[in-house]
């Protein structure tokens, strides 16, 4: 072992700053998660209340509003969002022009860089409903422009739409690797039996890549009451708080700007227990159903 280590000491530097921050950031803090049941004191021990801070946020109409918003969102992500990625890998597999596949991919890459800041920005500007380019366009065609941004109908479809346009270009890059990782030889005898394109994706690239779809699958199950603090939080205004104010950020709001930890670590430890359960259901599931999961 000693001898692996000598050896291989290089990337176990390499790999240092990442296990730090995971020590740091993911398991030091668990300890720390006891303040759910807890009342916190800046002078003096905590004080041991049970499940009281659970019973505030089950009869609270806000959190059971931000409880809502949080599975309606995530659940429009997880319909809309997770299989774009999967058709534009298979859209770039397609394509036959070395560079002009590069360009491509180079260009929905892109967006996977920039800060949801950055992104925020871009939106308002292009949905603004005195200037914006997606007004200029309604206004065109002789209708109303539209404020999307202050629209309460409209705005989860925002976040759905500006998730689509940051994450599915890098997303496709795994499904993609899967698909270069199928055997050549499958697509040559599939060929010599007259199949057509068509046929050999759908015969051999699509049920080549399940287990790749069937693993993010399972983890963005896990992740589903993540809706996205980072969006949420820059595109957010008070015309609809509302209806986008999710678990992360009603955890940010009554833990870092009013102060009542305890009530917010509750909140954060619920959706993390959730988060638990609905993967394990899911690794269970898909095992039944494709023989293949997380573990």
């Amino acid at each position: 072992m000693f001898i692996s280590l000598r050896a291989w000491w290089p990337y176990y530097v390499m790999i240092l700053p990442g296990i730090i921050y995971f020590i740091l950031f993911h398991y030091l803090p668990i300890y720390e998660a006891k303040l759910a049941f807890e009342n916190f004191r800046i002078f003096g021990d905590n004080i041991w209340v049970g499940l009281d801070h659970y019973s505030r946020l089950m009869t609270s109409p806000v959190f059971m509003q931000v409880l809502i918003n949080t599975l309606i969102i995530s659940a429009m992500k997880m319909l809309f969002v997770f299989p774009v990625p999967i058709f534009l890998a298979l859209l770039i597999n397609e394509v036959r022009a070395t560079g002009l596949r590069k360009f491509i991919q180079s260009a929905i890459y892109l967006p996977h860089f920039l800060s949801w800041v950055v992104i925020a920005g871009i939106f308002i500007a292009a949905l603004s409903p005195s200037n914006g380019a997606v007004n200029d366009i309604i206004k065109g065609a002789g209708f109303a422009p539209i404020s999307f941004m202050t629209d309460a109908g409209s705005i989860r479809w925002v976040l759905v739409f500006s998730e689509i346009w940051r994450s599915a270009g890098w997303d496709s890059l795994l499904y993609f690797a899967a698909i270069m990782a199928i055997d050549p030889q499958l697509y040559e005898a599939a060929e010599m039996d007259g199949a057509n394109r068509w046929q050999k994706m759908t015969i051999i690239t699509i049920p080549g890549i399940v287990p790749t779809i069937a693993t993010l699958f399972i983890l963005n199950i896990g992740l589903f009451l993540n809706a996205g603090f980072d969006q949420v939080f820059n595109m957010t205004n008070d015309a609809i708080r509302d209806k986008i104010d999710i678990i992360d950020t009603y955890v940010y709001r009554i833990g870092l700007q009013t102060g009542q930890f305890s009530l917010a670590t509750a909140a954060g430890l619920f959706k993390g227990l959730i988060g638990l359960v609905m993967i394990v259901g899911a690794h269970n599931f898909s095992k039944k159903l494709t023989g293949k999961g997380v573990w």
